[in-house]
């Protein structure tokens, strides 16, 4: 079944209706539905697409964070040929909730590395909720390291919520092993690319999300810290999340205006979560064309670029 969202009410209700019409339909002998169905459907899309052209920020932040929108093994399936996943930080632990590895997109050798939220119970425990602590930002700098040194572009597709706050992470210096990749990622001379697939959290999306072009998917979010993380400092009130949420202009539309990221990706009507496989092969074609941007770039000229691009934010407001 599918899963709605408080908001989706109302659409939720119109499509139970249209089931119920179908069933009925289907049944020996009966009622003949034909025209009603169909204009049950048409009320049904439409209250659906006026929804979703219109969804606040806090929205669009349940949206992000969908069930069922793709996560990162959904993209590696349907996008990533011969992908081989490398583990490890060579310093002390395999952190899951950074996946990283290389393989081929569309023919093109590239190196991927992005956060796995997980899609089920043991998932999500087992890649901690795509929050990764320093062992997963050090795998992450290992692979751009290796990816530079065989001439690879980097693909980032990024899904957390933050870094892992936990004690034990701090003691394991988790704050400079984000300075760190976001340095490596700074310091590529081969090109990279990041897609904002789901939620873009704070210093642990921006360690893998410093890179030549920075795409979002359309209803995805892109923060400094979650809306209820922000009301709770800003006002002591994890309820005014919603306000924090407009606040801070966590949208792709906003980041767009802003000149913080490149490019939205489109989401079926409905978003990602109602039809995966479209939101998925429209981020492949994203990415293949953001890296084509730099065929035929020096690494100098490649690295000139991304510093441009990120000493240019803030000026074009």
């Amino acid at each position: 079944m599918r899963a709605y969202l408080d908001f989706e009410k109302p659409v939720a209700e119109l499509e139970a209706k249209v089931e119920e019409l179908r069933t009925l339909g289907q049944r020996d002998g009966g009622i003949a539905i034909g025209d009603d169905l169909t204009r049950l459907e048409v009320k049904a899309a439409k209250a659906l697409a006026d929804l979703y052209a219109a969804l606040t920020p806090w929205q669009k932040t349940l949206v992000a964070r969908h069930q069922d929108r793709p996560h990162f093994h959904d993209y590696i399936r349907e996008l990533i040929e011969d992908f081989t996943p490398l583990a490890g930080d060579r310093k002390f632990a395999e952190d899951e909730a950074i996946v990283a590895g290389f393989g081929r997109l569309g023919g093109r050798p590239i190196c991927l590395i992005g956060q796995e939220k997980g899609s089920d119970t043991d998932g999500r425990l087992r890649h901690n909720f795509g929050m990764a602590r320093p062992e997963g930002y050090r795998k992450a700098t290992r692979l751009m390291e290796l990816a530079d040194r065989f001439n690879l572009p980097v693909v980032s597709l990024v899904d957390t919520a933050g870094a892992f706050p936990g004690i034990d992470a701090e003691e394991r210096g988790q704050a400079e092993a984000i300075a760190r990749s976001t340095d490596a990622c700074l310091g590529l001379g081969t090109a990279n690319v990041a897609v904002i697939v789901g939620e873009g959290g704070s210093g642990g999306a921006v360690a893998i999300a410093t890179c030549n072009r920075v795409l979002m998917l359309e209803h995805s979010i892109y923060t400094v810290a979650s809306p209820e993380a922000s009301a709770s400092i800003l006002w002591r009130d994890s309820k005014r999340r919603e306000d924090a949420a407009v606040a801070m202009k966590i949208t792709a539309q906003d980041l767009l205006r802003f000149g913080i990221i490149d490019q939205i990706i489109s989401e079926p009507v409905g978003g990602a979560h109602r039809a995966p496989l479209d939101a998925i092969r429209a981020t492949g074609r994203a990415i293949s064309a953001a890296i084509a941007e730099f065929d035929g770039r020096s690494p100098d000229e490649v690295r000139a670029a991304r510093a441009d691009k990120f000493l240019a934010i803030g000026r074009k407001i």
